[in-house]
């Protein structure tokens, strides 16, 4: 890490290890004498689910922020505001989390599933808002010795981040599971290297 951006990444990975640890809390342990302790354990399904969905997508998301910050070199304020967004979505990701587990497989599933996918629809536009205005105009942010090839990759793979998590979040009045396979998904596809998720997709200017 450069010393523009060291403060930045240091600051991110603060909130990005945080958030990561605050989910297991949600995790409850069963108090002796509430019953059997395999069956108490095994009701608490919606929140190992909500708990390993969010630990990984949180853990991808630091990944890709890493790889983004192996190409930006330099900061000023804009750069620091967005990124402050960007946080702003990570540290509510606990929260919509503990929504999650705690209505699915209830009545209010539906209306958690919508305020989860909505965490990461904010965190998606994030990530495209910071590395757009990173690389836009003559990407002044970037390393000297930048891979514009590489860097038009990672444009071209998170295109489709906002679009996927709308419907994820439109798709989720009319089957939950189907929303949550989505999440899980674009989970995967953002965890693949641009070089590979982009292999097929035709190319267009970094800069747009």
């Amino acid at each position: 890490m450069t010393s523009e951006t060291a403060r930045l990444e240091a600051f991110s990975d603060g909130v990005f290890a945080i958030a990561i640890t605050l989910l297991i809390l949600e995790i409850k342990i069963p108090s002796s004498g509430s019953g059997d302790l395999a069956q108490e354990l095994a009701r608490q399904w919606p929140s190992y689910l909500a708990f390993f969905i969010s630990f990984a997508f949180i853990g991808i998301m630091w990944i890709n922020h890493h790889r983004l910050f192996t190409h930006i070199r330099r900061a000023d304020d804009m750069l620091l505001i967005i990124n402050l967004g960007l946080m702003f979505g990570v540290c509510i990701i606990p929260f919509t989390t503990a929504v999650l587990a705690a209505h699915l497989g209830h009545p209010g599933a539906r209306t958690a599933v919508v305020v989860y996918d909505s965490a990461y629809l904010c965190i998606a536009v994030f990530f495209n808002l910071l590395w757009r205005y990173a690389a836009s105009r003559d990407g002044h942010l970037l390393a000297d010795n930048v891979d514009r090839e590489a860097a038009e990759k990672i444009t071209r793979q998170y295109n489709y981040g906002p679009l996927a998590y709308a419907i994820a979040i439109a798709l989720a009045w009319v089957s939950i599971t189907a929303s949550l396979v989505i999440n899980l998904v674009l989970a995967l596809f953002f965890a693949i290297p641009p070089h590979v998720a982009t292999r097929t997709v035709p190319a267009r200017n970094v800069n747009r």
